[in-house]
């Protein structure tokens, strides 16, 4: 933690850097690594960057989850707007 403090980075993963919402980024995170495979070691930023933002988009397009009714975070995103 000291070394990204010192470089001036954030500790937190929320905006609000309250325990809740850093264990919802946790799961998230777990998630991310467990089932879209971000937990392997990647060659670089540029291939980092494609699998973070593959991984996201399959996370909100095709991955339904149960506090939605099985639906697609996108999907009720969309109906929000």
């Amino acid at each position: 933690m000291d070394r990204l403090t010192g470089r001036g980075l954030g500790v937190s993963m929320t905006e609000r850097d309250h325990c809740a919402e850093n264990a919802l980024a946790e799961r998230i995170n777990g998630i991310l690594k467990s089932e879209y495979g971000l937990d392997r070691r990647l060659k670089g930023k540029q291939e980092a960057r494609g699998a973070v933002d593959q991984a996201v988009r399959l996370y909100n397009t095709r991955r339904p989850h149960t506090a939605l009714g099985y639906r697609f975070p996108a999907a009720v995103d969309s109906l929000a707007a």
